[in-house]
């Protein structure tokens, strides 16, 4: 006979989520950026000076920046917590919100609490908008599910995504697209560049491979509940309810769901304590009284968030490598392909680091993520890409020596010929074309070989400056580079 999954359900009396939206941005903009943000009342992240900005958590919850120190290997440190705008790293603005709202799922309200967002301005381009929400009422795993699932599908496609809307104070429906950039963040659409080629994800992410935010949730279940392996596979894979309002579950299959369990779930404070990370969310549930998970909470909304961004960016960078690289024109895109070999090489030596955390519990997450986001095997590629880079580069540089030097050596047999004197005694002042019809053939060969040579040149130098005009022009464009 065979076994079907069990679905059980749990009360949830307190919900910390995060919803985090990668962006694209100019990065010569990046001080006029930075001068809107602090404009419209986001405060500069110092890292000596993080306790002034618990606010932005919630109740009781006191990030310390000494953890940080202590969390994270010295050089990630510094590329996190840049002690200013001037240096290279992520570039973290806050701002306390604080106020309520309410959200309908297919005539079914849930009430929300935004607590703050977050706007990092990261290398090469790279945007993260992270909005913090509490759920402060009781309710089902379901119903905090069904809220996540919904919220972070930006831009709704399919139809279990739809029938969702934020109603203002005036009870006026807007989706979650306005609720962030017409409401929230309104001056960020002058700032996020669009390209009208790209039909995708605002027309600035097209190597973005989901197209929903990215979930972060601290729950809290009732004290001693007990937690079940669906509600952890629920979690993971953001399954909330049907259109019909029904408990939904993605699989049928208990084994299916032991085996999922067993490469996204860390289990070491069972079975009181959870954590679930996947490529959609990354979830954690405790049976605890919040008033006993308080470290715990705050190293969620600290390090664990910082952990969460890294990676996340490592995984946006080479989903960008390698869409770059499928982009590449071979016969048009010499310059774009030098500019990709230094951005590769850039990322590889100054962010990207399979060991970034110095505690037991900070390397166990990374692992997670790394698992989650696939990033091993995207790094492979990205490397393989490099090679390929590199090989490409060397053959055509290779063709073009070969043809400067054929150019070059056949000049050099003409001028040793004329002895080096390619001088006519008709070119002196004042010189008449009707003489040319006179010339004889070694008259004619000077003739050619000077007009060419002073043609060469002349192009040499306009392709030269051209090149580099290219370069600067591709380069801002792009982005490729730090």
């Amino acid at each position: 006979m065979e076994k079907k999954v069990n679905m059980t359900e749990i009360d949830i009396i307190r919900s910390h989520l995060s919803f985090v939206l990668p962006l694209n941005y100019t990065l010569s903009q990046s001080k006029h950026f930075s001068e809107t943000l602090q404009n419209n009342g986001y405060t500069y992240f110092n890292i000596l000076e993080a306790s002034k900005l618990n606010e932005m958590y919630g109740e009781g919850i006191a990030v310390s920046g000494k953890e940080f120190e202590q969390y994270f290997l010295p050089f990630i440190e510094r590329k996190l917590f840049p002690p200013s705008l001037h240096e290279q790293g992520f570039h973290r603005f806050s701002k306390s919100i604080q106020k309520d709202f309410r959200f309908r799922i297919n005539r079914r309200l849930q009430r929300f609490k935004v607590r703050s967002i977050d706007i990092i301005l990261g290398p090469f381009g790279i945007a993260f908008l992270t909005l913090r929400i509490e759920l402060n009422e009781t309710t089902s795993l379901s119903d905090v599910l069904d809220f996540t699932h919904h919220f972070r599908a930006v831009e709704p496609k399919v139809r279990e995504e739809r029938g969702a809307k934020v109603l203002l104070s005036n009870d006026e429906p807007i989706s979650v697209h306005r609720f962030l950039f017409d409401q929230l963040c309104p001056f960020l659409q002058n700032l996020i560049p669009h390209d009208e080629k790209l039909q995708g994800y605002y027309g600035s992410l097209p190597y973005f491979d989901d197209e929903r935010m990215y979930t972060s949730g601290f729950l809290f279940a009732r004290e001693h509940e007990n937690i079940t392996q669906d509600q952890l596979f629920r979690m993971g894979q953001v399954n909330g309810r049907t259109p019909t309002g029904e408990p939904f579950l993605s699989a049928t299959n208990p084994k299916y769901i032991q085996q999922m369990l067993q490469d996204s779930l860390h289990d070491r404070w069972a079975p009181h304590t959870y954590t679930v990370t996947t490529d959609h969310a990354f979830m954690k549930i405790t049976n605890h009284r919040s008033d006993e998970m308080r470290q715990e909470l705050s190293q969620f909304m600290g390090t664990h968030y910082y952990n969460l961004l890294l990676h996340y960016f490592y995984k946006i960078m080479l989903l960008r490598f390698v869409f770059e690289y499928s982009s590449i024109d071979w016969d048009k895109d010499d310059e774009y392909v030098k500019s990709l070999i230094k951005s590769i090489t850039l990322f590889s030596s100054w962010y990207y680091s399979e060991e970034i955390s110095t505690r037991t519990e900070g390397k166990e997450v990374s692992s997670m993520f790394r698992k989650a986001f696939n990033i091993s095997n995207l790094f492979t590629e990205v490397t393989n890409t490099l090679n390929e880079l590199y090989r490409n580069q060397e053959n055509s540089n290779a063709g073009r020596m070969n043809i400067l030097l054929f150019v070059l050596t056949v000049f050099t047999v003409i001028s040793g010929i004329y002895g080096m004197n390619l001088v006519i005694d008709d070119w002196d002042d004042p010189f008449k074309w009707s003489k040319v019809t006179s010339y004889t053939f070694f008259e004619w060969i000077s003739l050619i070989t000077a007009i060419s040579g002073i043609g060469l040149s002349a192009y040499l130098i306009f392709h030269t400056f051209l090149k580099m005009g290219r370069r600067k022009w591709r380069s801002k464009k792009n982005d490729l580079s730090i």
